[in-house]
């Protein structure tokens, strides 16, 4: 009976693990991971112009340098390596951050939701599923939120809420929860909660308060769209402007 309650076991954990397999290549994580694709690529773009600007500086000194005193061979190679050398160091230091550290709050609106996005698509793994359809469901609402988080200024009471839910609240609970030893998040608390159901229940309150920021923020564009329509209309309706 033992043995095959623990093939019942093995065949359910396969499930699970295929089914994730087949989830992470569609829907909200393969948007998750195109989007950090996007990034990566981006930040190679940036580390090539890096590099061909310091060889372009590089080049310009030794020009203007040979204009005032011959370098001869020597100079010119001693230029060369000095090149290569910057070149190299600019080429294998990334342009941003890549490891999976939470935004910092100094950062622009639009910027802290796209390094947001990106600490969540690297702290998935680490997580259970149903913690990992969480992290997919905020990820699937950042794209709509740092739309309109780009147009408010940073000091906004909801941007500013905003901000410390993705800095601050949510790093937080997801950095506790990877301290607390395996062993340990099963284990039931006072309320009868686990480990792993209190970090669900963390994230699916902040994606909520991330949806309502993000909703209110997208009514208050329309509220506005339709306040300068009727001032418009009634500004201008049945009157004959001269040419």
């Amino acid at each position: 009976m033992t043995e095959m309650t623990e093939k019942v076991e093995r065949a359910v954990a396969r499930f699970d693990r295929i089914t994730r397999q087949i989830d992470e290549r569609e829907g909200p994580a393969r948007d998750a991971a195109r989007r950090e694709r996007q990034r990566l690529n981006a930040d190679l773009v940036t580390r090539v112009k890096r590099v061909g600007v310091a060889v372009v500086v590089v080049s310009i000194a030794t020009i203007l340098f040979g204009l005032i005193m011959p370098i001869g061979m020597f100079g010119f190679l001693a230029a060369v390596c000095l090149a290569i050398g910057i070149a190299s160091v600019l080429a294998v230091t990334p342009a941003r951050p890549v490891s999976a550290a939470p935004p910092a709050a100094d950062l622009p609106n639009g910027a802290m939701v796209q390094r947001f996005d990106s600490y969540l698509y690297k702290s998935r793994r680490a997580l259970p599923a149903p913690a990992q359809a969480e992290i997919d469901a905020i990820s699937s609402g950042l794209a709509s939120l740092q739309q309109t988080l780009e147009r408010v200024p940073t000091l906004d009471p909801q941007a500013q809420d905003a901000r410390r839910l993705m800095s601050n609240h949510l790093p937080d609970l997801i950095d506790r929860y990877m301290r607390v030893p395996p062993a340990f998040r099963t284990e039931e608390d006072g309320e009868g909660k686990t480990v792993d159901e209190r970090l669900v229940e963390g994230l699916s309150a902040g994606r909520k308060a991330l949806n309502d920021i993000s909703q209110n923020l997208a009514r208050a564009d329309v509220a506005a769209l339709e306040t300068q329509g009727r001032f418009i209309q009634s500004r201008y309706n049945d009157q004959t402007i001269d040419g």
